[in-house]
């Protein structure tokens, strides 16, 4: 099975694959009654034509007419428009909140297109229907592509995809039975299709009783198990996975190029509440044994999950026997996980050692690694490692957090390491992310150890640099200068703070 597995309900249909524009009637407009709508459900909110940057001009016109015209037809002759074929495809996918405008609409094009809409259009139609329960108005567009030789599984994915997201799954499943009867093959692909519109709308155990009951006519294959299992994950249902798991190794074996699945059955036992890190560990031993590995997405949750239990010692065993085998090579995403653990337990040696790695393995670090890095530096108060990497952030265009950047000034002011300070404060300030409580800091800590002429001169950079200083940090300045003999430089400084004040 491929690693990146397609999704078998998605309604984004590719025209390559649906045929060539054919002749045919238009559907009947959508009626009230008689079942078409489910009352209890809420109706999805849709995209609009008004959300949408860029769109041409006469896709824009043709949306406004069927969003707010109440004589359509006549709107949509006086607009003097063309239409193709191209062009109703890109006004009905704007036009689902809209669907009775939207068939008129489509009826009003398919007169000036000698009736040959491309299977595209009719499927866009009966998804919009669909999507906004109108059920009977669907199945009426169905019929009509039927006559004329056009329903596909892309069809029917829409129809999947609508039933179950009105939870109507006993509706899902009497369409499928239907197949046949609309020359749609029932494939183990048709029986994916299904599986994917149920199991996306949190239905998987409906999805799985189906399978279960139908395998015997319809073997299921490695996809369709890995949709039941992504289904389970994202309902947090360690049973079922459990019972689809059991069932897939049975059916199919173990495969080694079934890594999806085995990667998200892993998820599903890791999040459970309690003890789920030890039973994923057990299941995974077991999948080593049959030489079966899961994705990187379990290896980045469960060093995760070492992350909150401060387990070192799996987190290292997890990264030494998967990382960078079976395809699964190393990401910046991954590197923070271990580095965030070396940062929490302090083994600062150890996550430098990860970070030199990273470029090597072709993972680069980001804001996040340099500030997972740079906090935990300065709660450790390693003043000269602060200050180098605060200066390889800025080198490769990332910016410390503001958190990080009050902590590491504040660090050096309290060590009294002014030089550091200062050269901090430089890094910071040519990058705008010094705050105020900081520079008022720098500039009294300079003045009280004897060095009035750096406060004096960081005092005016502030200055120029429209940061507040207090009128207390410019008494303690006038008093220190006065008491030197350079009032005159206090009178030009006070007169640059009060014109930035009034400013």
């Amino acid at each position: 099975m491929s690693l990146h597995r397609k999704r078998h309900g998605d309604i984004e249909y590719s025209r390559s694959t649906l045929g060539k524009r054919q002749h045919h009637r238009s559907p009947s407009l959508p009626r009230r009654g008689g079942g078409s709508a489910a009352s209890d459900h809420r109706r999805p909110s849709f995209p609009s034509y008004q959300e949408v940057p860029d769109l041409p001009s006469k896709i824009w016109l043709l949306c406004k007419i069927i969003a707010s015209s109440a004589s359509l037809e006549s709107s949509l002759d006086d607009s003097g428009v063309g239409i193709s074929s191209e062009d109703v495809e890109e006004v009905l996918k704007l036009s689902y909140s809209h669907p009775a405008s939207a068939v008129k609409f489509f009826r009003w094009a398919g007169h000036r297109l000698q009736h040959r809409h491309s299977p595209y259009s009719w499927n866009l139609v009966v998804d919009l229907l669909g999507k906004n329960l109108l059920f009977d108005a669907m199945w009426d567009a169905v019929h009509s592509m039927l006559a004329e030789g056009l329903v596909s599984l892309a069809t029917f994915a829409s129809i999947f995809s609508s039933f179950a997201a009105a939870r109507r799954p006993a509706d899902a499943l009497a369409a499928f039975d239907t197949l046949p009867a609309h020359g749609v093959p029932q494939d183990v692909a048709a029986l994916n299709s299904l599986l994917s519109a149920l199991s996306r709308e949190n239905l998987t155990a409906s999805a799985y009783d189906f399978l279960h009951q139908n395998q015997h006519r319809i073997r299921p294959d490695a996809d369709s198990y890995a949709i039941l299992l992504e289904g389970f994950e994202n309902e947090r249902n360690r049973r079922g996975a459990r019972e689809v798991f059991d069932e897939m190794v049975l059916s199919i074996g173990w495969d080694t190029s079934n890594i999806p699945a085995y990667d998200t059955f892993l998820n599903t036992l890791l999040f459970h509440s309690t003890g789920g890190l030890d039973e994923a560990l057990r299941w995974l031993l077991i999948m080593k044994e049959h030489n079966c590995y899961p994705g990187k997405k379990f290896v980045r949750n469960a060093i995760e999950e070492c992350i909150k239990l401060k387990d070192l010692r799996t987190a290292t065993l997890l990264w030494d026997s998967l990382v960078g085998k079976n395809g699964c090579q190393p990401d910046t995403e991954l590197y923070n996980s271990m580095i965030s653990l070396f940062c929490h337990l302090n083994q600062m040696d150890s996550a430098f050692k990860f970070l030199d790695d990273m470029v090597p393995n072709g993972a680069f670090p980001d804001s996040r690694t340099y500030n997972l890095m740079l906090q935990y530096l300065i709660k450790s108060a390693k003043l000269q490692e602060v200050f180098v990497l605060l200066k390889e952030m800025v080198k490769n265009e990332f910016l410390p957090s503001p958190a990080n950047c009050n902590s590491a000034m504040k660090m050096f002011i309290d060590f009294k390491d002014w030089d550091m300070a200062m050269k901090a404060w430089k890094i910071m300030a040519d990058n705008g992310i010094v705050e105020e409580e900081v520079a008022n800091s720098l500039v009294i800590g300079l003045r009280d150890h004897d060095r009035l002429p750096e406060a004096c001169k960081y005092a005016d950079i502030m200055i120029n640099k429209g940061i507040k200083l207090h009128s207390s940090t410019m008494s303690k300045l006038k008093i220190s200068l006065v008491q030197v003999g350079k009032g005159p430089m206090y009178d030009l400084l006070l007169s640059k703070w009060k014109m930035c004040s009034r400013g």
